[in-house]
């Protein structure tokens, strides 16, 4: 692993600063004995770097961007014309070996577009004049009659026209329980089937269908987001033009341009440059060993301001997976029984809940019968005979058609179970919150996340329910993911710098339409991470808050060494103005400031001392906060 982390910092780096080191290495070795030599291996290396370093400055300077490195290259060219050429190379050095850890820092850029564009519904199952044929997706037109088979995605949006089924959407609405579809019915692209096929009447072209407007979303957002300005530019706004008037004065008043050189080599801002990506990299690499991976530098910087918290429901504050909450037997039954003889009947649906029911009953050492008879109706409920009773477990509209009995409709996910019959009683089931989740929100609002909002795609109910149980005032459900972008902007327009934490597909546009996103990645990779800025690796919404300590201590650390770096270079500057420092001896002097300052911003590498692992808290085993 090191190995490859060396690797990659050596391709970061590139040539020129390794061209500048082996051209004072050679000019060196001749110095003791040709000195003229020396200087000519100097000016000629000089020449030969400093020129891609002063074209790529007045490139940028033509585009309105007068960045930190403009001092850099003015020194390189005062070196050149003064016959300075060991001060010049030092510079091009530090300038660019900075330049090339700003890159490391950056890392790599989001591949979500190209992740979601491979995941998109590729071939279709039309019917043309009689027969079936294969198309690709993307000539589906309206009005098309298109055949989706058991497990395959659906291509477009459109209206079920024969055969029930059930669909998951989970990766448009982020819910994991499948959706019945029946004549009628609306279905949406990027939607996967059941073991059930169905026919459907196209109603919008592929690229005009919902799974496209994801896709669109995410690129739409990623290309409005705000330039980022590198945190060394926003101080060289007022350092540069300072260090070139005060260049300027002392040759004017002094009548010496070498001392405007000594000025310009000892002004040169290493320390800009060099302690923002070396505190990134510190950062990035702290977080990795928690198991959460930080894009760039850039995140750590916006993760580190955010005040406004969204969160997706299902699969980020709970678990994902619903839970039986209660079993409410009915008069005449008892609790177990029901327990027993409904999840023995559910033993013949393959439905996500029946499954849940099953576990259930296991769980509590519930000895289930075996079900004969068994018909599933996929997305309503199942009926079978256990034992010598006829048991059907559903849903409300299931389990009314099936019996004259008065049955009450409750609110919720809840499954109605008749026996012979007779209402014998419900099943209600909750998706659990995650361990400890009041406890995390109230620890994210103690770094300042003052506001924190639920989104999710999940039924306003629910939302509602789950919010009030995590301590969330503001929460919205029923979501479509272009309404969660929607809500996202409007708070990042409102001036609010906003972290969005979700998990699945839906949430990627948001992701990106946010100040910061972070997926959680526990349950593996996919859309959401690639579009998230932080990926949480481990499946612990704790960790959201020691990214945001991480990332606030590493800027505190940034920005540290960048005043530290600027005050001594300021001291440098003014004794260089009187005279008191020559050129070469200002070339190493700032070398010397900026080892002070890169050993200060390596501190963004470690745990505060006496913090423990981390300087922060964590989960204990009882979801409750302790210190890591």
């Amino acid at each position: 692993m090191r190995s490859r982390v060396v690797a990659r910092m050596v391709r970061s780096l590139g040539l020129l600063p390794w061209l500048a080191l082996g051209g004072i290495a050679v000019g060196g070795a001749l110095w003791f004995g040709r000195p003229e030599a020396a200087n000519r291996v100097w000016l000629l290396m000089l020449v030969a770097t400093g020129s891609v370093v002063i074209v790529r400055t007045a490139r940028r300077a033509w585009h309105g961007q007068w960045a930190s490195d403009l001092i850099a290259a003015l020194a390189i060219v005062g070196a050149a014309a003064m016959d300075q050429p060991l001060a010049g190379l030092i510079v091009v050095v530090m300038q660019t070996g900075g330049e090339a850890l700003e890159r490391y820092a950056e890392g790599r850029a989001s591949d979500a577009l190209r992740a979601l564009e491979a995941d998109r519904p590729q071939r279709a199952h039309v019917r043309r004049e009689g027969h079936v044929i294969d198309v690709a997706a993307r000539d589906v037109r309206v009005g098309d009659e298109v055949i989706v088979r058991p497990g395959e995605l659906v291509p477009c949006d459109g209206i079920v026209s024969e055969g029930e089924a059930s669909l998951d959407t989970s990766r448009l609405t982020g819910e994991p329980l499948p959706v019945h579809i029946e004549p009628g019915s609306t279905v949406m692209s990027g939607s996967i089937t059941g073991d059930r096929g169905f026919a459907m009447r196209a109603t919008a072209e592929a690229d005009a269908s919902q799974y496209a407007r994801i896709v669109e979303l995410v690129r739409t957002a990623q290309e409005s987001r705000a330039p980022f300005q590198r945190l060394a530019d926003r101080y060289a706004i007022w350092f540069t033009p300072v260090a070139i008037v005060l260049a300027v004065a002392a040759a004017v008043l002094s009548h010496d341009r070498v001392r405007a050189l000594a000025v310009l080599v000892v002004a040169t801002p290493c320390s800009l440059i060099l302690a923002a990506p070396i505190a990134f990299i510190g950062g990035i690499n702290r977080a990795a060993r928690r198991q959460i991976i930080v894009r760039n530098g850039d995140a750590l910087e916006r993760l580190s301001r955010v005040s406004v918290g969204v969160f997706d429901k299902t699969g980020t504050l709970t678990i994902g997976k619903p839970k039986v909450s209660a079993v409410t037997p009915s008069s005449g039954f008892d609790r177990r029984e029901l327990l027993r003889v409904a999840a023995s009947a559910e033993q013949g649906s393959s439905h996500l809940l029946a499954r849940t029911l099953v576990d259930a009953a296991t769980a509590e050492g519930v000895a289930l019968e075996p079900v004969r008879e068994a018909v599933d109706a996929p997305g309503r409920g199942v009926t079978g005979r256990v034992g010598s009773r006829v048991v059907a477990v559903g849903s409300h509209s299931f389990v009314t058609e099936l019996s004259s009995a008065s049955i009450p409709l409750l609110e919720g996910l809840t499954a109605y179970v008749l026996v012979d019959g007779r209402f014998a009683g419900t099943v209600q089931y909750a998706d659990a919150l995650r361990p400890g989740v009041p406890a995390i929100l109230h620890d994210l609002g103690s770094l300042g996340v003052r506001r924190r909002i639920l989104l999710s795609g999940d039924h306003e109910g629910n939302v509602l329910a789950t919010a009030a149980r995590a301590g969330i005032t503001e929460a919205r459900g029923d979501l479509l993911p272009e309404d969660k972008v929607a809500a996202v902007r409007e708070l990042v327009t409102s001036g609010a710098s906003v972290m969005m934490v979700g998990d699945g597909t839906n949430d990627a546009p948001a992701l990106v339409a946010a100040t910061v996103g972070i997926a959680l990645g526990g349950h593996g990779g996919g859309v959401t991470t690639e579009a998230a800025d932080i990926v949480v690796l481990v499946d612990e919404l704790a960790r959201v808050a020691d990214a945001i300590r991480i990332s606030r201590r590493t800027m505190m650390i940034a920005r540290q060494s960048v005043w530290v770096g600027l005050t001594l270079s300021g001291v440098a500057m003014v004794a260089a103005a009187f005279g008191y420092i020559p050129v070469i001896t200002g070339a190493l002097l700032q070398e010397v400031i900026d080892v002070a300052v890169i050993l200060n911003a390596l501190r963004a590498s470690f745990a505060p001392q006496g913090a423990g692992a981390l300087g922060a808290k964590t989960t204990a085993g009882d979801g409750s906060l302790a210190p890591a």
